[in-house]
């Protein structure tokens, strides 16, 4: 009896671990032979919402120019280190992030505490890296 009352927590607490996670709904794929890797500095237009209502709070495209940052740095929110590698330039992918890998139970300007955050997103560059013409896009 006492190891099955130590155990039913451990195990409600894995399934609600495995069940948050980055979701990533790949938009436009291009081909090429250098993909972001952690460590790469790269550029990321952006627009993101709220999975709660949809409304907009931050979006780049209206500011004209893409964020720069190093991936896998800890320089963004987890979902978005994760979530943009392997991407060839040009590339759109549309992540959904849970508060475990966004802003957690706290909020954020305009976004509040413990929200899934959505972000479509379009790799403009890697730095050091050549943009691939003629590589095939497909569009899903």
């Amino acid at each position: 009896m006492r190891l099955q009352t130590f155990l039913l927590p451990l195990v409600s607490l894995a399934t609600f671990a495995a069940a948050a996670e980055v979701t990533t709904e790949y938009t436009l794929t291009n081909t090429c032979s250098r993909k972001t890797q952690r460590g790469d500095s790269i550029e990321v237009h952006y627009r993101g919402t709220l999975a709660s209502d949809g409304s907009v709070f931050d979006t780049s495209y209206k500011r004209g120019q893409p964020l720069s940052f190093t991936v896998g740095k800890g320089m963004v929110i987890k979902g978005w280190d994760e979530g943009l590698l392997d991407m060839c330039i040009g590339d759109k992918r549309k992540l959904t992030i849970p508060p475990e890998f966004g802003y957690g139970q706290r909020a954020m300007g305009s976004i509040p505490a413990g929200s899934t955050l959505v972000f479509e997103t379009e790799l403009m560059g890697i730095q050091g890296v050549e943009k691939e013409e003629g590589g095939k896009k497909e569009e899903l």
